[in-house]
Formats: structure tokens, sequence, C-alpha cells
């Protein structure tokens, strides 16, 4: 269902090519992953942000933005400002429907990071030999980096819209911040959305399944996160 919704949204935000977040910097390390994400994750919905007052912070900063173009008094709102906010509201629209699934799986190995997603795809972040690895799906393409201990994912989808996901461990290694940025050349400006999960035990199953973008519906009968 939110892959058919994720679907109908990209449709709308359609727009030109963009280059991808992740620095030549970003996509190199030495050594061990600057942070392991690995186990479960649970949303803590009293620390995330709410849609509609981020979304009203941005349009305020929106209409800031805006040239002073001494409309006259009752002509109604200027079609390029309306048009702006319209892309705006489609760039919030993902984002939610984007960081809605309450629960993350995050398996990481010495070579991959595979973040399952509770009725959603899995995002799959693969660094070789110290070099980040774009990943090809059906949307587009995906590269992850790091800046410092923040695992960095940017995922260019068809038209060019550019959904960025940075992720940060606390120090405990118990809570995990994640901040998603939604752009596109549609909007003046990109779109913003905090997400805290709490780690959690996941109980022990025989049966777990997941899905992904290359390979569909993925079962198996061992934990996929130990």
């Amino acid at each position: 269902m939110l892959r058919m919704m994720f679907t109908a949204t990209l449709l709308l935000l359609a727009a030109c090519s963009q280059q991808p977040v992740v620095s030549e910097d970003m996509s190199r390390f030495e050594g061990s992953m600057p942070a392991n994400f690995g186990g479960s994750w649970q949303r803590n919905y009293a620390r995330d942000d709410e849609v509609n007052a981020v979304l009203r912070d941005a349009y305020n900063r929106l209409i800031r933005t805006v040239p002073d173009q001494r409309r006259p008094a009752g002509s109604g709102t200027d079609p390029s400002t309306s048009k702006q906010m319209d892309s705006l509201l489609a760039l919030a629209r993902l984002a939610e429907l984007i960081t809605r699934p309450d629960v993350l799986t995050i398996s990481q190995t010495k070579h991959e990071i595979s973040i399952a997603r509770k009725d959603d795809f899995a995002m799959l972040c693969a660094f070789y030999d110290g070099v980040a690895k774009a990943i090809e799906n059906d949307n587009g393409t995906e590269i992850c980096g790091w800046d410092g201990s923040q695992l960095v994912s940017n995922l260019v989808l068809q038209g060019g819209l550019q959904v960025t996901h940075r992720f940060t461990i606390s120090t405990d290694g118990q809570q995990m911040r994640v901040v998603t940025t939604v752009s596109s050349t549609t909007s003046r400006l990109p779109f913003t959305l905090r997400r805290f999960y709490s780690r959690f035990e996941r109980p022990t199953s025989g049966f777990n399944c997941i899905e992904t973008f290359s390979m569909k519906r993925v079962c198996s009968t061992t934990e996929i996160v130990r």
C-alpha cells in the first residue's frame, strides 16, 4: 500500500535531473564503519516533528523568499507563489509517507547496511573496500556515505526527485534520530522531517519476511537482525 501511494506521489513531483548529495569524501572510509545501527528500532512519537507545524514554518519561509511584486490589493495570491506552495505541500506529503513506518529493522555487516521498514521496501547501503557502491532499483539510484558518524542515504528517483536520510545514533546506542529531506526542482524549498527511534528487543521468531526493491518479498527462517 505504501509503495503504491509512494509511486503516485512521484508522478506529481517529476522534475529535472539532480546530482546526489553524497560527496566523494563521504562515500569513502577506512577500517570499520564509523557507527553500528544494527538492531530493532521503534518510533518515539512524543519526540517526532509534527508535519503540519513543519509545513506551516516552511510556508512562512517560502513567502519570505518571494520578491515583493506590489500586487494590487484584492488581486489574490501570485500564481507562481501558489504553485510553489502546491509543490511544497506535495513534498510534505511524500516526506510524511516515507517516514510513516513505526518500526525499523537494521541489519549491519562488514560491507552492507540493510534497513527494513514495516510495510515498505528496504533501504540498502553497500560498502566494499571502504567505498560506497550505488544501488540501482526500480525507482532510481541509492548511494550512501558517512558524515562523521552519521550515515547518509541519498536516493535519486525517477524525474530527479531526491530523498535524503541522515541516521544518527546516541552515545549509549539506545536512541536514533532519522532526518529525512525531500527535494525537487519544482519546489524552491526542500521539506525536512525528524523522526526519533528507541532500540527494543524483538521477540524471537522462526520466520521473517522483508520487502526489497530488487527481490520483492524475501523470507528467512532465521532472525534478520542478530
